[in-house]
């Protein structure tokens, strides 16, 4: 049998980091209308042809590409094959959207090419390839709601997701401490080498009562558990501003706060299993979403209804029963709306409306009441409206963070964890 070969040649695509990629293009896939807040409803960014320049853009800025690689494409081009490289790279683009496609990153329309050529020959136009739309999959959201959350708990000097150690100790079921002797209230979660020892010793030492047979005989000073961190169960409603403010004044906002929202919901389902998350928004009116939904949503013309945004997340977390139910509430201004018993949307956008103040006032004590707790983060440090939301979260034992996009995740993720882990007395 012969074998010809032929002469090996380098696929760029081989070399590609498609995780980092992908990374690298989440803010393109996460997009909250930022590159035109003057439209929320502009779908611009979801085009082809942005797919293809936030690749290109990735390839040459965001290191995913080995410097060998670039070095090469920019050798071509300063030895004159300039075409030769710029074809190679158009290749690589059109590659790596098609691998994106094969794995499930991201879907587009049917092709209609064929249609187009038929309308071509007919006379109309073929129209413009860059108005070719794609959708992100849930694959793809998952998938940076993982690397959003492993990048913000690395950053934070961990490793990796899981359970989080702390100094508290208490009788539960994973032993993590050195054993105690047993306590009325404890735990029976017996350590039974230390009982036995202790139970053994006190044979030795004759202090024993009764007939000494060949048994041990344990009574209750001997009794000894183990220590170990108590996992409480928890419920968490995510509130999500998105008014127009969230992505106004030169910043984007809303993404971060969307990519911390499905780190969190990542960080639940895949190590807290017992544990609840909701997601609720909050603009001029309030409702719950899909968790499934969150890497999709988009600010809009919206002023801020905290009222009925706590309202949905009471009565969300009144029919749950855990140890521990909260608000976390991601918000960048000051209450301007509110919901009227008739259903009409009362605005008033210019400072702290009393009559707006007064009656989200009341649903934070309604929360209180019901034992639920509310940390506020905050993305703005406006003076009436940090006292507004001290207030808040004197009025109901919650926390205020007055932090920036860039520190949210940090904030929230590692508040979460530490309440996880702490004793319930």
């Amino acid at each position: 049998m012969k074998y010809k070969y032929s002469k090996y040649v380098p696929n760029l695509l081989d070399e590609l980091d498609m995780d980092e990629l992908m990374s690298k293009l989440s803010d393109l896939l996460m997009s909250s209308g930022f590159g035109n807040p003057r439209d929320t409803d502009d779908d611009s960014d979801r085009t082809m042809q942005a797919l293809h320049d936030a690749i290109l853009e990735a390839l040459f800025n965001g290191g995913v590409l080995p410097d060998d690689l670039l070095e090469k494409l920019f050798g071509d081009a300063a030895d004159g094959n300039e075409e030769q490289a710029r074809t190679q790279l158009e290749e690589l683009i059109q590659q790596i959207i098609e691998r994106m496609k094969e794995s499930g990153y991201i879907s587009t329309p049917p092709d209609l090419e064929p249609e187009k050529a038929r309308r071509a020959m007919g006379g109309g136009g073929e129209g413009e390839p860059g108005e070719v739309k794609f959708e992100v999959t849930d694959k793809a959201l998952d998938f940076l709601g993982y690397r959003a959350l492993r990048d913000l708990l690395g950053s934070a000097g961990h490793s990796s997701a899981g359970r989080h150690d702390t100094r508290d100790l208490s009788t539960g079921i994973e032993t993590s401490g050195a054993p105690k002797p047993y306590e009325f209230g404890d735990t029976m979660n017996l350590d039974v080498t230390e009982t036995i020892l202790n139970a053994v010793k006190r044979r030795n030492q004759g202090s024993g009562t009764g007939d000494q047979g060949p048994g041990i005989d344990i009574e209750y000073q001997d009794l000894m558990v183990a220590q170990g961190e108590y996992q409480s169960s928890c419920a968490t409603v995510l509130m999500l501003d998105c008014s127009h403010s969230m992505i106004l004044y030169g910043e984007d906002r809303f993404t971060p706060a969307k990519r911390v929202a499905m780190a969190l919901s990542h960080l639940i389902r895949t190590q807290y299993p017992g544990d609840t998350l909701h997601a609720v928004l909050f603009h001029d009116s309030a409702e719950e979403i899909p968790l499934r939904e969150l890497g999709r949503v988009r600010v809009g013309p919206y002023y801020t209804n905290t009222r009925e945004g706590l309202r949905v997340a009471r009565r969300i977390l009144e029919r749950q029963r855990k140890d521990m139910r909260q608000i976390v509430m991601i918000t960048d201004g000051k209450p301007s709306a509110l919901t009227q018993p008739d259903g009409r949307i009362y605005k008033n956008p210019f400072g702290l409306d009393p009559i707006v103040i007064g009656e989200t006032l009341s649903e934070v004590s309604a929360c209180a009441k019901a034992g639920i707790m509310i940390n506020t983060f905050m993305l703005a440090r406006d003076y009436d409206l940090v006292a507004f939301v001290r207030r808040v979260a004197a009025m109901c034992r919650g926390k205020a963070y007055f932090t920036t996009p860039y520190t949210l995740g940090q904030y929230v993720l590692m508040d979460y964890m530490d309440k996880k882990t702490k004793t319930i007395h």
